[in-house]
């Protein structure tokens, strides 16, 4: 059960640690108005490691945790064929939720966590902290209002170990986990995706061992916009000693405009013959967390960098996506559920 926040020292639950719970366990203990009272994961080891340079009480049940823990905010960062069932108990409890990206595998399981959200009022961010880069702002007021025609984005190098990733049944794999943060910025600098089409390679690039798992190294993505412009994303993994590539390209009338992402997160170009340059300032994921424990101070969902309702049309594009590389045909994105 939840208790009533503390406004100068947030206490803070994280459900899942792998790479990116690390991450935000790491995150939030550097903070001087929040601290890691519990960390929870089903390898119990993993957990205790966390907790090690972290702090907090060690769970391998989250059920347990949002029982016994005394927190004011949780963080679910399980894979993401399991966030339906953690994120829905917490927000249901009064919790607030931090819910790693994608919202979950599958259009079912996300409107469930839209409709928990929007039905409690309970804060709940999830986890595409590119929304807070700078650069998109400016990028927008440049554009003011200005279709978008042509988009271009690479997401290309390594990712961190992760064995579900590898199964597509779990985490979606390139497409989903990797190339949804590029489909999410689309939208939001470029407009709603109304149909999909997609491919793969078949060259192994990856340093994975032969055979194991059964996602495509490399995915590109061509995304018919609303506003009748077109975006292609390139997506791939690749061995971790090669350069990464993260970036995303804008073509408007009279305006070209780049967008540089991890880890620069820049602004240049050109529009109406003038120069375009705009700096990063924050770093974006701090960005999203300082918004999220914002939120949960001022009890204000509204204050989160992505929301649940935006997430769940981002996973749409995905899903529809992923039935475009199996069906080789261009893929109506499927209507979600309207909410917060």
């Amino acid at each position: 059960m939840t208790s009533e926040p503390d406004r100068r020292h947030l206490k803070v639950g994280v459900i899942g640690t792998g790479w990116i719970g690390r991450q935000h366990a790491e995150m939030v203990s550097r903070r001087d108005d929040a601290a890691v009272v519990a960390v929870c994961d089903l390898d119990r080891r993993l957990a205790s490691e966390v907790a090690a340079k972290t702090g907090g009480e060690v769970y391998s049940d989250w059920r347990e945790l949002l029982a016994e823990a005394p927190v004011d905010a949780v963080f679910v960062c399980t894979p993401p064929a399991t966030h339906a069932e953690p994120a829905i108990a917490a927000l249901r409890q009064g919790v607030p939720l931090y819910l790693e990206k994608p919202i979950a595998r599958d259009l079912t399981s996300a409107a469930t966590i839209v409709s928990a959200a929007a039905e409690t009022g309970v804060v709940c961010a999830v986890g595409y902290q590119w929304h807070a880069v700078d650069a998109l702002d400016e990028a927008r007021r440049v554009l003011n209002g200005r279709p978008v025609g042509c988009v271009i984005g690479e997401s290309i190098g390594g990712t961190a170990s992760r064995p579900w990733f590898l199964d597509r049944a779990q985490g979606g794999g390139n497409l989903l986990e990797r190339g949804s943060h590029h489909i999410d910025l689309v939208r939001a600098v470029a407009g709603e995706v109304v149909s999909v089409q997609a491919a793969a390679t078949s060259v192994r690039l990856s340093p994975r061992p032969a055979g194991a798992g059964d996602i495509d190294d490399g995915v590109t993505l061509l995304l018919h916009l609303a506003g009748g412009g077109l975006a292609t994303i390139i997506v791939a993994w690749t061995s971790d000693d090669l350069p990464g590539s993260y970036w995303l390209q804008l073509i408007a009338d009279g305006a070209a405009l780049r967008v540089e992402l991890d880890p620069t997160f820049t602004l240049t170009g050109t529009s109406r013959g003038e120069p375009v340059a705009g700096g990063s300032g924050a770093n974006p994921y701090e960005v999203s967390i300082e918004r999220f424990l914002g939120a949960v101070r001022a009890g204000k969902p509204e204050l989160v960098v992505c929301r649940p309702a935006d997430a769940a049309r981002t996973l749409a594009v995905a899903i529809a996506a992923e039935s475009a590389l199996a069906t080789g045909g261009t893929v109506t994105v499927e209507a979600v559920p309207a909410g917060n």
